[in-house]
């Protein structure tokens, strides 16, 4: 595996019964079995893999709310504020500095959508500064391009995928939660349309509410219990420069086919937005309709399509299991896709073409990961009426890193019947089956 996680001890004790299991130790999943333990709730957190394994640890590192779709906006400015306060309630250093977020660009139309959205983000409470060409070149010292202007958000921040989630799991492990890696949940315990629980490959852990977390492979879980949720998982790949200098006064730069992050180790997170694969797949074909919006729309133009052997038993395949065999999860402890050599060397080149200083910089590492995206790339953080008990959070379609945390609130608030923080209409599982239009997707 090219990415390396803090390690997190599982917990010695083995749980029969909780109050509420959550599925998938994403930043998601520990965001939400943190904020249940702290109401009081006993609390299991288990994982097929191990702790960020997967798209939590495999992320850029950006936490923003700059040019965030309206209807995410809240919950960015929340997760934001529970950022900032996450390193002294824990004790534990997630990565985190609010070291602002700098977008920089050539094209007059896409200065005009940002002044645009950030018009509209104001009303929200979200404030930025627009740039001119003179101070983007003040922030991005030693590039080399034209700059027609910019967007700054000082504070938006970032954090280290490889501290993030870990550190955030060991904090729900302090206020008494369990947790456990190597165990996948290969389904539900329902009785009479209520969750009774979740079989494990170590066997049954009763509840009456779970949480699931489990990022590219929930919807194949939910689907071998009758629950349509539809996602496609895009492949990203990103790349760890060797240690260089810090050029940049921000701490983390949209520029022209490149995307970076200042890590705290003095090297960079590196990757070309938007650029990624869709792996043809059943459940893939399936949902293609209530793609077309996302296929239309420019953000789309950069994908590309493979058939390869994850048609037949990665997270998009099809087929069902008994929970006294080895399930799909267990096959598949940690999904981890080769990069495309040809991004990688993508993103170098346009770095480089824009700083010159970086020319030589080398790669320590590259990787890639599976995004799941739903249609109009808002999340899914709803109940549903099919299982009562069940809470659903996933689709979050490259967000979750930053939103993790308000995320973890809005779900505990769900299990909890409580009245969300935030308005949920737009994150509700039905908006693609009761009739309403499919939202073409702006913002990234």
């Amino acid at each position: 595996m090219p990415i390396i996680v803090q390690p997190v001890q599982n917990s010695a004790e083995f749980p029969k019964q909780v109050d509420v299991v959550v599925i998938g130790a994403g930043i998601v999943g520990t965001s939400a079995a943190y904020e249940l333990a702290r109401r009081k709730l006993s609390v299991a957190l288990i994982e097929k893999g191990i702790v960020a394994g997967e798209q939590s640890g495999r992320n850029w590192g950006w936490v923003r709310q700059q040019n965030r779709d309206l209807h995410e906006l809240p919950l960015a400015i929340y997760s934001l504020k529970r950022w900032g306060e996450l390193n002294s309630e824990i004790g534990a250093d997630l990565g985190f500095r609010r070291a602002g977020i700098l977008y920089a660009t050539l094209d007059p139309s896409e200065l005009a959508r940002w002044e645009k959205w950030s018009e509209q983000a104001r009303p929200m409470g979200f404030h930025n500064e627009s740039l001119t060409a003179a101070q983007v070149r003040e922030r991005m010292k030693g590039s080399t391009k034209p700059w027609l202007g910019g967007i700054w958000s000082p504070t938006d921040g970032r954090a280290e995928p490889s501290m993030a989630a870990p550190a955030i799991a060991e904090g729900a492990k302090a206020l008494g939660a369990f947790v456990h890696q190597n165990c996948a949940a290969r389904g539900l315990d329902i009785a009479n349309g209520q969750v009774k629980g979740v079989w494990t490959e170590r066997g049954l852990i009763r509840a009456d509410a779970v949480v699931l977390a489990g990022g590219a492979w929930s919807s194949r879980l939910l689907r071998r219990h009758g629950i349509d949720l539809p996602v496609v998982n895009v492949e990203g790949t990103a790349l760890r420069t060797t240690p260089a200098p810090e050029i940049v006064d921000a701490g983390c730069v949209s520029g022209k086919g490149y995307a970076l992050r200042r890590r705290i180790d003095g090297s960079y997170t590196v990757a070309v937005p938007g650029q990624g694969v869709i792996h043809l797949a059943p459940q893939a074909i399936r949902y293609a309709t209530k793609f077309r919006e996302m296929m239309r729309a420019k953000i789309a133009k950069k994908l590309t399509y493979r058939l390869d052997s994850l048609f037949w038993n990665g997270p998009d395949a099809w087929g069902s299991w008994d929970f006294d065999e080895t399930s799909p999860f267990e096959k598949i402890r940690i999904t981890d896709p080769a990069p495309q050599q040809d991004l990688v060397d993508q993103a170098i080149r346009n770095l480089v073409s824009d700083f010159p200083v970086f020319k030589g910089i080398g790669v320590a590492a590259s990787w890639a990961g599976l995004i799941d995206t739903s249609p109009d790339l808002i999340p899914f953080v709803d109940k549903t009426d099919k299982i009562r008990g069940l809470t659903i959070a996933t689709g979050f379609s490259g967000h979750g890193f930053a939103l993790g945390p308000g995320a973890g609130r809005l779900a505990s608030e769900l299990v909890m019947n409580e009245t969300p923080f935030v308005d949920i209409q737009a994150y509700r599982l039905t908006r693609f089956s009761d009739g309403s239009s499919i939202k073409r997707p702006e913002m990234m």
